[in-house]
């Protein structure tokens, strides 16, 4: 089993996650579960930290990042050194690149 370290800004992603499910859509119910569904995949990633998907297969910069999908939502994360490292835990509609990638995204576009 690896190490997981989630940083703050995916820390960030899953508590906003859980008020827009729980506040915005009044349903505590459905955040709690979706908190325990990208848990569950972290958990996941410690057992099998390559299961999620290069980056780099459907985008066109290099990357070391790799997703994994967890429901409606995105983990961008990376293996290095026997740790997983969690970025971002996105929605599946934000425009991720210009979230992970900023100026080399817009580049891209070009």
């Amino acid at each position: 089993m690896v190490n997981l370290k989630i940083s703050p800004k995916a820390q960030k992603d899953m508590l906003e996650i859980k008020e827009y499910i729980s506040e915005e859509l009044s349903n505590p119910t459905a955040a709690t579960n979706m908190l325990a569904k990208i848990t569950k995949r972290f958990r996941d990633l410690m057992e099998f930290p390559l299961i999620g998907a290069p980056l780099s297969s459907v985008i066109k910069i290099e990357t070391s990042y790799r997703y994994l999908v967890c429901g409606q939502y995105t983990a961008f994360y990376r293996y290095e050194n026997d740790t997983v490292y969690v970025d971002r835990v996105l929605y599946g509609r934000r425009d991720f690149m210009r979230i992970l990638f900023g100026d080399a995204a817009e580049e891209e576009d070009n």
